[in-house]
């Protein structure tokens, strides 16, 4: 018998709070970077420097295996992840830090409507309206007709979308390697898929553009490490909602360091979607509860 390790709910909050924290700070130093490199190339150098942090995986990564349709998968997903990266990388020159983070929010609605129609999970009656909701919310943040949306937030868009498929395509992945290889080879086929796009706009980086680069590999690796942290200590549906307080403090952060207003309909936009988000968490949640309950004793 295989015996669970126990919630700590607490723990799990925590955890996640850092991740937001350090997420958060990826936005901020991307956004002090500004559009002084082109974003292939912040993107490029940011997961090249970050390849620094899988050494410990290169044992494991020397004794993988990989068929050809899984090495097919791994490259399409780093593909999508690179094109994701980049309109993100874009973004963050040309919106406010609070108007990326609750655009972001939408990635988990995106992989909901993604994993109806191409992996053949069933689209209750509820999830519609939660994903109708989260529109509503991207539409309060954008407020189309009252105000220009910019290529910035048409970037966010694509961001989401990217960022969702290539969710979805290691679902796909995850029952046939380990997550850390999955991790692992995203981060290497992203910098391969990045580097044809940074050579043709590349521009020399100065020394402390590397600096602030590394920093933002940094920040990401340690964001994504104490996620994996607050998921193992406490359930999905008690650390989500703690993903707001990035929109937060990204709001807070634009304000004080980068001069930017605080937004009343992003914070109002990005609240919806997180509801939005929590209640399908919610929901999955419930539906697994039910089905391991209605499994046969063996």
């Amino acid at each position: 018998m295989i015996s669970k390790s126990p919630h700590r709910p607490l723990v799990g909050i925590f955890w996640m709070a850092v991740t937001g924290f350090c997420f958060v700070a990826v936005t901020a130093l991307v956004k002090y970077l500004g559009d002084d490199m082109p974003a292939a190339q912040s993107a490029f150098l940011r997961y090249l420097l970050g390849v620094v942090f899988l050494l410990p995986l290169l044992s494991a990564l020397r004794r993988a295996r990989f068929s050809r349709p899984t090495l097919a998968l791994l490259g399409l997903r780093g593909l999508i992840h690179a094109l994701g990266v980049i309109l993100w990388f874009y973004a963050m020159t040309q919106i406010p830090m609070s108007e990326v983070t609750a655009m972001n929010y939408l990635s988990p609605i995106y992989i909901t409507l993604g994993a109806a129609l191409f992996l053949g999970e069933r689209l209750t009656a509820r999830r519609v309206i939660a994903v109708l909701i989260a529109f509503l919310g991207a539409l309060i943040i954008l407020r189309p007709g009252l105000r220009e949306i910019s290529p910035g937030h048409v970037a966010m868009i694509g961001t989401a979308i990217f960022f969702a498929a290539s969710y979805l395509i290691a679902k796909i992945m995850s029952g046939q390697m380990a997550p850390s290889l999955v991790v692992a080879m995203l981060s290497i086929t992203v910098t391969l898929c990045l580097a044809p796009f940074a050579w043709m706009v590349w521009v020399p980086p100065t020394p402390i553009q590397i600096f602030w680069l590394f920093l933002v590999a940094a920040f990401a690796t340690a964001g994504h490490y104490t996620m994996t942290l607050a998921f193992a200590a406490a359930p999905v549906t008690v650390t989500q909602p703690v993903t707001f307080l990035q929109l937060v403090w990204a709001v807070i952060l634009g304000t004080v360091a980068f001069g930017e207003p605080a937004d009343a309909f992003v914070i109002l936009g990005g609240a919806v979607i997180m509801g939005s988000v929590v209640f399908i968490t919610w929901r999955e949640a419930v539906l697994r509860k039910q089905t391991r309950a209605t499994l046969p004793v063996v």
